[in-house]
């Protein structure tokens, strides 16, 4: 689930960059999944791309012209997520959208800091959790010990950076013993 580090990293789900577009907002940076890619010719012989993307919130369509088609094609590809940079209108027809730059979901969240707290009870989940944390990462992990039925929170952060994904934090919320993950 990528919401908490969209939300740090400033990009917009479908639903609030069109509701941004319709209060006057010209420019914005888009995440979405390519469902699906066209390539046409334009009038002057030049290609265009039009493209369907889906996020969580809703389905929409983006132009992209020659000189970014021919720059972005490769990242392009239905089933690849994608962060775009763009321009919108609203028109009578709904939002038109301009794409201006794209980058890989991924490369974007990985220049974010990710942060992993994993909250347990007891100690008996350590040798597993550690078997899930690859070092050499960027990202911080946090174990929280809960005491007293939550009456008492204890914060251990670890030592050096962790690779950190929305697979791992799913990895380690499968490991008996562990109550809690947060990905941020």
């Amino acid at each position: 689930e990528y919401r908490p580090l969209l939300a740090k990293m400033r990009v917009q789900m479908w639903a609030e960059f069109e509701r941004s577009v319709k209060g006057g907002s010209a420019f914005g940076r888009l995440a979405g999944t390519v469902t699906s890619r066209q390539e046409r010719k334009t009038r002057t012989g030049n290609k265009m791309g039009i493209l369907r993307l889906s996020d969580p919130t809703g389905q929409y369509e983006a132009v992209l012209f020659s000189e970014g088609l021919s720059l972005y094609r490769d990242l392009l590809e239905p089933g690849n997520s994608v962060v775009l940079y763009a321009s919108a209108e609203e028109r009578a027809e709904g939002v038109n959208v301009r794409i201006e730059k794209v980058e890989p979901l991924e490369k974007l969240a990985a220049n974010e800091r990710a942060s992993l707290r994993v909250f347990l009870r007891d100690e008996k989940p350590l040798d597993s959790l550690k078997r899930h944390l690859e070092p050499r990462g960027e990202g911080d992990v946090s174990v929280v010990l809960i005491q007293g039925n939550g009456a008492r929170e204890i914060e251990i952060q670890l030592k050096g950076r962790y690779k950190v994904s929305p697979a791992i934090a799913n990895a380690i919320k499968a490991v008996p013993g562990v109550v809690q993950v947060q990905l941020s």
